[in-house]
């Protein structure tokens, strides 16, 4: 069983940590049933059958990803934006809503918003 995010930060520390596991699953488990994923190539996935098919592919190379320095989460009632600058200077942005139970998942997912030099 996957831990849940009790904060809305919790799905990048998680998304992390369950990409250099290679757990597929656990990284669906990250986001709502009917999310929307911007793979940062142009295509967007719709819904937890493409986004699956899309980390199929991610984690087919066997990436290890290194813990992202996360702004702290925006939040407004039950949703949050949440953004981390990654190593290479990247940007995310993803909005996360709390779910009835209280956890968070991610309802969209752009994976580079654009980039910044590093300080």
């Amino acid at each position: 069983m996957h831990k849940k995010a009790k904060e809305p930060n919790d799905l990048e520390k998680f998304f992390v940590e369950r990409a250099n596991a290679g757990d597929v699953d656990g990284l669906v488990a990250l986001y709502e049933s009917d999310a929307r994923l911007d793979c940062g190539n142009g295509e967007v996935m719709i819904g937890i059958e493409q986004i699956r098919e899309f980390f199929i592919h991610f984690l087919a190379g066997r990436p290890q990803l290194a813990p992202s320095r996360q702004a702290p989460a925006l939040c407004s009632g039950n949703l949050a934006l949440t953004s981390s600058r990654l190593d290479n200077g990247e940007i995310t942005a993803e909005v996360a809503r709390r779910q009835p139970e209280g956890n968070w998942l991610w309802v969209i997912d752009q994976f580079s918003v654009g980039s910044r030099s590093k300080e």
